[in-house]
């Protein structure tokens, strides 16, 4: 398939590759020219402006955030202005749902087919092929997504032909992973002022009952304090965090436990910036228990 890739971070860097790897004909785009370089010694073509990247039969955008999103797409020269008609634009970001349903309704407008397709992972699971994809959109255009879906993730689930609800479902993954992450760190910390190895604690817990990659995964980093480099930086998880609230604000949902999580994060921003992985609000539970490591 002929496919314009537009975002070249940490996950669209590996995603964009493994299109390579899977012969689809791709075209890159990303403000940061090193990025889009390191992609074309790969194969791909560049593209110097987002009008050059909408010339094929589907775009992938992989963007940080509904700004950078909503510029790329209805800019002068953006995805909805320059992408052919019927042509797909496959939306593969975290973003709210009200921008979901402003995308949904301005390329249905235009004549374009688009499908929300956010997904499950961290950069080492996109650059491996074996990210969770969750994809809402009319049916035809999701199956002619199938092909590049094959190429970037171990499985996709459909959630129906109304692209906000692959956003939603997004969000209310990450709130879960978040509250797990926050669960995790008061445990260890628990634990780890008895004098208890934190190590041999996440042997059993992930033994047992809690078995699952994200008890595995952020309880190795909790466990080890590692949380630089950032795989999740600690501003996306908030962002989605506040994005998950504003959805629970329309429809009228109560969620405590996503304010204290958004907060928990706020505060590691306001500390430490932007450096530190999402897991770090799992080191806050054993600064306030006084623990110094």
């Amino acid at each position: 398939m002929k496919v314009r890739f537009i975002g070249l971070g940490q996950m669209g860097s590996g995603m964009a590759a493994n299109l390579l790897k899977a012969a689809h004909e791709v075209t890159v785009y990303n403000r940061t020219a090193g990025k889009v370089e390191a992609l074309v010694k790969q194969g791909a073509r560049p593209a110097v402006r987002v009008a050059d990247a909408c010339r094929g039969e589907a775009v992938i955008t992989m963007l940080a955030d509904d700004g950078a999103l909503e510029s790329i797409a209805f800019g002068n020269e953006g995805v909805v202005a320059s992408l052919g008609k019927g042509c797909l634009h496959v939306s593969m970001s975290t973003i709210s749902v009200a921008l979901s349903e402003k995308l949904a309704a301005g390329h249905s407008e235009a004549g374009l087919r688009f499908v929300a397709a956010p997904v499950f992972g961290r950069p080492e699971a996109a650059a491996a092929g074996e990210l969770f994809i969750v994809a809402a959109g009319a049916r035809d255009a999701v199956d002619a997504c199938m092909p590049l879906f094959d190429a970037l993730g171990q499985k996709t689930f459909i959630f129906g032909d109304n692209p906000p609800a692959a956003n939603l479902v997004k969000l209310s993954g990450n709130f879960l992973i978040a509250s797990a992450i926050e669960a995790l760190g008061e445990a260890m910390a628990l634990v780890g002022k008895a004098g208890i190895d934190r190590y041999r604690y996440l042997d059993f817990l992930t033994s047992t009952l809690f078995g699952a990659p994200i008890y595995k995964n952020y309880g190795a980093l909790i466990a080890g304090q590692k949380f630089e480099p950032a795989g999740f930086a600690a501003p996306l998880g908030h962002k989605d965090m506040r994005l998950a609230l504003e959805a629970a604000d329309k429809f009228r949902v109560p969620m405590p436990l996503a304010s204290l999580v958004k907060d928990r994060l706020l505060r590691v921003l306001a500390r430490d910036g932007e450096k530190l992985d999402w897991s770090a609000i799992a080191r806050l539970a054993a600064e306030d228990a006084g623990s110094r490591d």
